[in-house]
C-alpha cells in the first residue's frame, strides 16, 4: 500500500443532508448527531453544519450525501462530496 492509499483510509466519513446549494460548487451539508445528557439522560439532537466542495455541481438542496475531510481549500471548505447517497424528491 502506497502513501496515498493510506491516507484515504485515514480520511473522516460523514453523512448528511444538502441544505444549500446557492454558492458555485460549494454545498451546506447538515449532519446530525443524537447524544446523550451527561446528568439527565435525556437524548438531544445536535446538528452540525459543514461546508463541502462539490466540483461538478451535481448535488441539490434534500439530498443525501457521502462527505470525506480533504486539507482546506478556503477559508471554510475542510470536506468533499465524496458520492451521492440518495437523490431528494422533487
Amino acid at each position: 500500500m502506497n502513501e496515498t492509499e493510506a491516507r484515504v483510509n485515514r480520511r473522516k466519513v460523514l453523512r448528511g443532508i444538502v441544505t444549500s446549494d446557492k454558492a458555485l460548487k460549494t454545498r451546506v451539508v447538515s449532519v446530525d448527531h443524537v447524544i446523550m445528557h451527561g446528568v439527565y439522560g435525556k437524548t438531544l439532537r445536535r446538528v452540525h453544519k459543514f461546508y463541502a466542495h462539490d466540483e461538478n455541481n451535481e448535488s441539490h438542496i434534500g439530498d443525501v450525501v457521502e462527505i470525506q475531510s480533504i486539507r482546506p481549500m478556503s477559508a471554510l471548505k475542510r470536506w468533499r462530496i465524496s458520492r451521492i447517497v440518495e437523490k431528494a424528491v422533487k
